[in-house]
């Protein structure tokens, strides 16, 4: 009985090959290591801004608005659409209307999956910038395209900073053709943390323009870049307004990951597909949770652009974050890639590879192996940036590892002393 309702129930051939996730996986990994310290997921430790669970508390308490527990409209709570479309009209100078070009989704993730499922199909063609964040290829096949990968190299010897990787673009226009309809840009990047500076974006916009594609512009660590750098917001170029969806997350602007809360706007002919998309899988978005972001997005409205502004201090924090991390991973013997944005900071510990014995590990890639080795014998967890990577060009990476450094400082005192003990116990000079 079993097996006959095995045969005909199993997983439908769409997601054949799609079964491994990298966050499963190490998610697993941490529940049967309780003793690791995890750097892998991107997440604070710590509480988020006061006034925005402020907002939500007072919202859930019995004297707020008891409407407010019930559903919303399906695109979007209005208080937080019309939000939404104040913020990025106001940075990149359009104005945005909130009822026909903003979406509010189940995390950044419904953005991506509404927009590949109403815009792709049998010999559409997506190209993906590697590394690259591991959702876009399987939703891009379950929607029956193509993707296209191209990667990211580093193409200064001496410069160790997320900015010293880049496209050739030459490649990168041999890649655009009869059937590519949309390319995907992520930034700032996860996992480098590299930002995109106006030259590249400009040029791939080019290409757009020139080959009428789409772009989808991940954009969720907008709001974590570190002070001395900028965001170029790829909708603000001229003429990509029209064919640009940007992609933003509650996640990442607020710390708030857990409320699982994202968002993508763009010109309403575009939009009215992922509404279509999105109300025919989840159909509407948790109301508390977004009128408590609409609260904390209209209170920074005015202070955009002002040291005042909680995303101008949030990108501080991390950049000081960062630092404290760094030194810990560089006396450790580690050299880092220095990131412009974001949680997270690439290390590469090729140097160290006599110091490391990963026969006890079966995985096929070895930043795979090396990250559950080091996180078994040295407690400290990283996540293995081959997962960002398609099947051809995952040894690209292969010494590579990602640690989040979005963490409380007794949790980075934590981690300097495992990456000390490493250290004394290699001879490993500071």
């Amino acid at each position: 009985m079993s097996s006959s309702i095995d045969a005909k129930f199993g997983l439908h051939k769409k997601y054949k090959g799609l079964e491994k996730n990298v966050w499963v996986e190490f998610v697993a990994f941490v529940a049967e290591h309780k003793d690791v310290l995890n750097l892998g997921q991107g997440f604070p430790d710590f509480h988020p801004a006061e006034h925005v669970t402020a907002a939500l508390a007072k919202i859930c308490s019995n004297s707020g608005d008891p409407l407010l527990h019930q559903y919303t409209r399906s695109y979007g709570h209005k208080r937080l659409v019309d939000a939404l479309a104040k913020m990025y009209g106001k940075l990149i100078n359009r104005e945005i209307n909130p009822m026909t070009e903003v979406l509010v989704t189940v995390g950044a993730y419904g953005s991506l999956f509404a927009t590949f499922m109403s815009m792709i199909g049998p010999g559409d063609e997506v190209i993906l910038i590697e590394p690259h964040y591991d959702c876009y290829r399987p939703i891009v096949l379950l929607a029956g395209g193509k993707p296209v990968h191209i990667s990211l190299k580093p193409t200064k010897p001496n410069d160790t900073t997320s900015g010293a990787w880049t496209l050739d673009m030459k490649e990168l226009e041999a890649l655009f053709n009869q059937n590519t309809k949309i390319i995907v840009v992520n930034t700032p990047n996860n996992p480098l943390g590299k930002v995109y500076n106006r030259k590249e974006l400009t040029e791939i916009g080019d290409l757009c323009k020139k080959h009428n594609v789409v772009c989808i512009a991940d954009e969720v660590y907008e709001m974590n870049v570190f002070p001395e750098y900028e965001h170029v917001r790829m909708a603000s170029l001229p003429g990509m307004w029209e064919r640009t969806i940007t992609v933003g997350s509650s996640g990442k602007a607020f710390s708030l990951t857990g409320w699982k809360t994202g968002w993508s706007y763009g010109p309403a002919n575009l939009m009215k597909n992922l509404f279509v998309a999105h109300q025919s899988c989840v159909y509407t978005c948790n109301t508390p949770c977004q009128e408590a972001l609409a609260i904390a997005v209209e209170k920074e409205i005015p202070l955009l652009g002002t040291k005042d502004s909680f995303f101008y201090q949030l990108g501080a924090d991390l950049k000081m974050r960062c630092d404290i991390f760094a030194k810990s991973v560089v006396r450790a013997g580690f050299v880092p890639i220095m990131p412009e944005a974001g949680a997270f900071l690439c290390a590469n510990w090729k140097p160290l590879e006599s110091k490391v014995d990963l026969s006890s590990e079966k995985d096929e890639y070895l930043d795979y192996r090396f990250a559950k080795w080091y996180a078994k014998k040295w407690k400290v967890l990283g996540i293995p940036p081959s997962a960002f990577y398609s099947e051809p060009h995952k040894r690209e990476c292969e010494y590579l590892i990602r640690f989040c450094f979005y963490k409380k400082e007794e949790t980075l005192a934590r981690a300097d002393d495992l990456l000390t003990k490493w250290a004394d116990a290699n001879n490993i000079a500071p």
